[in-house]
């Protein structure tokens, strides 16, 4: 019995020393005790040239975006192949990143005769004020008329064999017309807004002198739009970072198809020198 407690007690008093010698050896070491790992499976993600280096801003938005839209993605990518190319044309002529063709999806889900209750029409969804300051040919106030023809229509009784009216002519419906529009526009308000594109889209949706205004609340004698990204109506801020999410998406779309869409790094960590002293201590008791 003395001798199982002496060869016990000895075992301890060994283990104990090895443990003390293994960290202080492991200390004297820099960044030995920090843990080192192997990448075992590599992040994939491409980025629009646009967006480069402002990927720590929008990426765990875009993983959200990917996982809870992703009906909403196939099918607008889908839809999108008859019209981001021609549109991607078109704005490459007027030196407007092509990224800028997912407009025609956030704005009126590629419907020419969409109308919001503010009196936007048509595919790049343009008011009455700026499609009349860049020439097209538009019929006015459509969101009111809208609703007096609605009206109009549950009083009367169609005749048969009347005439059909001929539709006046709105350019915003035009998709060639209204896309060149969208592009001189998009150009044009690179004037005022410190060449910052992600400005220009927050622009689109809430109007260029509001953000410019917001920017010069900031006080900063450059800022972008991540500067002013709180600032901003929660519904401009969300239709930027969808303009976004929809461009990486888009850009990575067959990884992300193949569920091989890959944001981060995964790494495999190796154990600390502490760790592995431990486990042998364990290994002689």
């Amino acid at each position: 019995m003395l001798k199982v407690f002496v060869n016990t007690f000895t075992s301890v008093i060994l283990c104990l020393a090895f443990n003390n010698i293994a960290f202080a050896f492991s200390d004297s070491l820099k960044n030995t005790n920090n843990k080192t790992g192997t990448i075992v499976r590599q992040a994939n993600m491409l980025y629009p040239e646009m967006l480069e280096g402002q990927e720590a801003f929008f990426t765990e938005y875009v993983q959200k975006f990917a996982v809870n839209r992703r009906a909403y993605l196939q099918r607008t990518y889908v839809r999108g192949k008859k019209f981001f190319p021609k549109a991607s044309v078109i704005l490459k002529k007027y030196k407007v990143p092509q990224e800028f063709s997912v407009l025609l999806a956030l704005e009126s889900a590629f419907n020419a005769n969409a109308v919001s209750s503010a009196g936007a029409v048509g595919y790049w969804q343009i008011m009455d004020d700026v499609a009349k300051e860049y020439g097209l040919k538009i019929v006015e106030n459509q969101n009111k008329q809208k609703v007096l023809t609605t009206k109009t229509k549950t009083k009367q009784t169609v005749k048969t064999g009347a005439k059909k009216a001929i539709a006046p002519v709105d350019d915003r419906k035009n998709f060639l017309k209204s896309t060149h529009l969208a592009a001189r526009y998009l150009k044009d308000r690179m004037r005022n807004l410190n060449n910052d594109w992600l400005l220009v889209a927050a622009s689109y949706n809430w109007g260029v002198g509001n953000v410019w205004k917001t920017l010069q609340r900031t006080g900063k004698a450059n800022p972008d739009f991540w500067d002013i990204k709180d600032k901003l109506p929660v519904e401009t801020r969300t239709y930027v970072m969808n303009f976004i999410a929809l461009n990486v998406i888009f850009k990575n779309y067959q990884n992300f198809l193949d569920n091989k869409l890959y944001f981060k790094d995964v790494v495999q960590f190796t154990k600390t020198s502490k760790e592995m002293a431990v486990e042998a201590c364990c290994e002689i008791q």
